[in-house]
């Protein structure tokens, strides 16, 4: 037993000595001034100079990558708003614009009525005594009846903001104006209007139809 035990107990130191030779061995090894070691350390430089000068070759690719990012999306932000903008004014000016064609096309009945009210104002009506007009079938009905639709469709232009030119006595302006005409005038100047053959009307700030108008070229030389 006692031969045993001191085999074992032989067998642990030269186990604890072994250990003790490794460490001694690899301390020498990374000791200073060891030739490995300094082989080690020099292959740990150049590793961490090759990471070093690739992070830093490739951080301005990143910060370019980014600064393009960023000006994309402003520039994206820009054209949205600028979008945004121009169909608020579209859908403004469809609003406040969009009974234009309709307008046009109903100035031709105005034009006809004013046409009708005219002629028949022109003509003096015969008495009922002459020509036994009985009551129902009196033109001067007809023609209250005339005047009040007139009256009724400008009601409705006037609503929607649609009004006649006035031109009569003003200065000729083209934008709002159309001659068809000129000829010397003692009661207006020159380049005035004098007579409107056919009323004009605009819509808010816009034209829907210019006035057709005489202009006056001044009194006539004698």
């Amino acid at each position: 037993m006692s031969v045993k035990r001191n085999w074992q107990e032989d067998s642990s130191a030269d186990g604890n000595d072994g250990e003790r030779a490794k460490r001694a061995a690899m301390d020498a090894v990374l000791a200073e001034g060891n030739p490995l070691a300094n082989n080690l350390n020099d292959a740990d430089g150049a590793d961490g100079a090759e990471i070093a000068n690739a992070d830093q070759e490739s951080h301005p690719d990143w910060e370019a990558q980014c600064a393009e990012q960023k000006d994309r999306m402003l520039r994206l932000h820009a054209e949205m708003e600028n979008l945004r903008n121009r169909t608020a004014r579209e859908l403004a000016a469809q609003r406040k614009y969009g009974c234009l064609p309709l307008l046009k096309d109903i100035l031709p009945v105005i034009d006809n009525i004013d046409r009708a009210l005219e002629s028949a104002q022109q003509e003096e009506p015969p008495s009922r005594q002459e020509n036994k007009v009985e009551p129902e079938t009196d033109p001067s009905g007809l023609l209250e009846g005339f005047l009040l639709v007139r009256q009724q469709l400008l009601s409705v232009l006037e609503q929607h903001h649609c009004e006649p030119i006035d031109a009569l006595g003003q200065p000729f302006d083209p934008q709002f104006h159309e001659a068809i005409l000129q000829q010397p005038s003692e009661d207006q100047p020159k380049d005035h209007v004098m007579m409107v053959t056919q009323a004009g009307y605009r819509l808010h700030d816009r034209v829907v139809r210019a006035a057709q108008v005489i202009v006056s070229a001044g009194p006539a030389e004698a």
